[in-house]
């Protein structure tokens, strides 16, 4: 009886381990977060739009860049922060890799584009231009920010959202491009906060065109 106890207890400690290995090999293969750039100017956070993963940058080393360089000249007074950076990108069939296109504002230039995760914290991004010119670099993940007990996730990328001051009653904000080349309000009514489209980076109208969706990262 206690051999069978014994048996039973150990098969009970194996299957928990393949459990668990198994949940950590799926999380391992998921893009989704947010990745420093190779250079350390921008990190770009991965979300699913669709049935697809888009990025955008969601941070900057220098704040207040435009897409000067853009072919589309409607689009180049768009801040860069919150631009579409990977493009559509769609699972491979048979491999951990996804495919679409990356855009590259330092250049304005659109490349077709593969990433791929090395490990959990790495991600390699390839781009070549009409088949040449092919280049690639090495992000690494961010990690979520550490938060007080109790305190609930938000953000697409589960990250904590940074409470902007309050503007003064009766103070009217001006239009803000943001990205998409879209325009909305910085306030919709005196004392509201300016629109974040980080917040809801499906909504970003780039996105939504291509996508057909109307809200919501799916992480």
């Amino acid at each position: 009886m206690l051999q069978r106890l014994r048996g039973f207890m150990r098969t009970i400690v194996y299957t928990g381990l393949i459990l668990a290995a198994t949940a950590g090999s799926a999380l391992a293969t998921d893009p989704n977060g947010d990745w420093l750039v190779e250079d350390g100017l921008a990190q770009i956070r991965i979300v699913d739009c669709a049935n697809s993963k888009w990025g955008v940058v969601a941070w900057e080393k220098k704040p207040g860049g435009l897409d000067k360089d853009n072919p589309d000249a409607s689009k180049r007074s768009r801040p860069t922060l919150g631009m579409p950076t990977l493009l559509n990108m769609k699972k491979k069939a048979g491999a951990e890799e996804w495919e679409g296109s990356v855009y590259n504002a330092q250049d304005g230039k659109t490349y077709a584009s593969t990433i791929k995760l090395l490990s959990p914290d790495k991600l390699e991004i390839k781009g070549c231009v009409l088949g040449f010119l092919c280049g690639g670099q090495t992000w690494t993940r961010v990690p979520e920010p550490a938060l007080p007990p109790g305190t609930p996730k938000a953000g697409p990328a589960g990250q904590q959202k940074t409470t902007a001051p309050a503007p003064k009653a009766n103070t009217m904000a001006p239009s803000t491009p943001v990205a998409g080349g879209a325009k909305t309000s910085t306030a919709s009514k005196a004392g509201a906060p300016a629109a974040n489209p980080l917040d809801d980076i499906c909504a970003i109208p780039e996105i939504a065109k291509a996508t057909g969706t109307t809200g919501r990262a799916v992480n």
